[in-house]
């Protein structure tokens, strides 16, 4: 499974995360936006990427991510 574009929306984004979280994100989004099983993952979600809406809805889906990967981290650091 080639996250080669994922890499490249991040770039765009200015974001840079670890290969571990790329994965697990790669794996949300393409569940998120139904690519699962796409003959071509990457190419389709390359090709949604090209288009300003799907754009802006891959960008919106990223952020929220982020938001609540941030914020388990906060809550395991109080546990601890």
């Amino acid at each position: 499974m080639s996250k080669a574009v994922l890499s490249f929306i991040l770039s765009e984004m200015r974001l840079k995360l670890s290969e571990m979280d790329v994965e697990r994100l790669y794996r949300e989004i393409i569940a998120y936006f139904g690519l699962i099983g796409a003959t071509n993952e990457c190419k389709a979600l390359e090709e949604a990427w090209i288009d300003p809406y799907n754009r802006r809805k891959i960008e919106d889906f990223i952020m929220a991510w982020l938001r609540r990967r941030r914020k388990v981290e906060k809550a395991l650091v109080g546990v601890a």
